[in-house]
């Protein structure tokens, strides 16, 4: 039905409308700061209010996360097969040399097992390169504690030591090693050690004592395989009581092992 038009001039205004005319007067401060100012910050963080709570779970799959499994002891080959079905994606961020594992096998994880993440999370790996193969250094000639310092700084271990006779080399060095020099074997391995104990022969040769205190003479007499026969004392000024004066052998004299050396040391009155 139609309203004549005088009627719909004296209908009252809408609510709304005198709301803001009232309050809000019509190029008004007020007015200008409310829909220039307020308005556009309400809508702003009514926008903010939807994108967090609706479209950000809806693109970030919210509610998706699942604990990581643990990968590590898995060969590298195993765990694609279990990511490719958990939908994650991998990389190998670093090889190590591990003695005793296998390479292509996981040693690290990152994130580690348990941790929650979602589809299409990255999952860093280290993974074994195997065990490291080392030359064995040249030991021959060296004392058993350089040796010893030689084998660790090459990452290898000390094994057996076994004793060999030598008229060439000194005593207490090695003659060889075993595995040999130049070898190359898994790092941490063993090397063992066929050490000189001493002279081959059952003969020596005397060494001047002349001069050395008793002790001294004797130390190095028992070093050559000799011992100590007579001794005599002298009065001789000249030296400082129990010094050797005189020897009974000449230096470099080819003797038996165990021969008796009689030694003359000096004494004052």
């Amino acid at each position: 039905m139609n309203i004549p038009r005088a009627s719909r001039l004296s209908r009252p205004p809408q609510t709304s409308v005198v709301w803001l005319g009232r309050y809000l007067p019509s190029g008004s401060l007020q007015r200008k700061l409310f829909f220039g100012l307020f308005v556009p910050v309400v809508c702003l963080l009514l926008l903010g209010l939807i994108a967090d709570k609706i479209v950000m779970p809806i693109i970030t799959r919210q509610g998706s996360e699942f604990p990581l499994p643990d990968f590590t002891t898995q060969r590298l080959l195993e765990a694609q097969i279990s990511l490719n079905e958990l939908e994650l994606t991998h990389e190998v961020s670093a090889e190590d040399f591990s003695p005793g594992v296998p390479a292509g096998v996981i040693l690290q994880q990152f994130p580690k097992a348990n941790s929650k993440v979602k589809p299409g999370r990255k999952i860093k790996f280290v993974v074994s390169a195997g065990q490291k193969i080392i030359p064995i250094p040249e030991l021959s000639g060296k004392s058993v504690r350089q040796a010893m310092l030689d084998l660790e700084t090459y990452g290898l271990k000390l094994g057996d030591i076994q004793w060999a006779l030598s008229d060439t080399l000194p005593e207490r060095v090695v003659v060889f090693s075993y595995p040999a020099a130049g070898f190359e074997v898994p790092m941490g391995s063993l090397v063992n050690l066929m050490v000189n104990r001493g002279r081959a022969s059952n003969f020596t040769y005397m060494p001047s004592v002349v001069g050395l205190t008793i002790d001294e003479a004797l130390k190095r007499l028992e070093d050559k395989g000799l011992k100590l026969g007579v001794q005599t004392t002298r009065t001789d000024e000249n030296y400082l009581p129990e010094t050797v004066l005189e020897q009974s052998e000449s230096e470099g004299t080819e003797l038996d092992v165990d021969t008796e050396i009689d030694l003359v040391i000096s004494t004052i009155e």
